[in-house]
């Protein structure tokens, strides 16, 4: 057995345009999209609602499950992020204390600077048939995969 951190990210769309996070987290800096832990008892998809709305003042209906991201954290805890997709939803954008949210074309993401494993994450998110970011330790070093 192991121990899991579950935690979630939403690519909210609007036409052509997604909503990105630029972090301001110097552990993890950069371009992303909005997210965050599940808290104990909650639904998994009543926390990316939640966790869109605190980081955006926007309130996602229908988010969609489209893959997951992962690693072990430690030698017995997995780090989960569950990875959704939104196209509805109401409010005003507002930026959170994580950093400021704005809409971008998505055809220009990839050219950003985006925060660490986001280029591979992303892949997850466009390509139907991927469905796992999963990374692991090979010799001390960091192997990204994609399944």
């Amino acid at each position: 057995m192991e121990k899991v951190i579950i935690t979630n990210m939403c690519m909210l769309r609007d036409g052509t345009r997604v909503l990105v996070q630029d972090r301001i987290d110097p552990d993890w800096p950069g371009l992303t999209f909005p997210g965050g832990h599940v808290e104990q008892g909650e639904s998994l998809t009543d926390a990316v609602i939640r966790e869109v709305y605190e980081e955006t003042g926007l309130t996602i209906t229908s988010p969609r499950l489209c893959g997951v991201k992962d690693w072990m954290e430690t030698e017995d805890t997995r780090y989960l992020i569950l990875l959704y997709q939104a196209d509805q939803f109401q409010g005003n954008l507002v930026s959170s204390k994580e950093g400021p949210v704005f809409w971008m074309e998505l055809e220009d993401l990839q050219q950003k600077q985006l925060a660490e494993g986001m280029k591979e994450t992303l892949a997850v998110f466009l390509e139907e048939a991927k469905s796992e970011h999963y990374i692991y330790q090979k010799q001390d070093k960091w192997i990204d995969s994609i399944k």
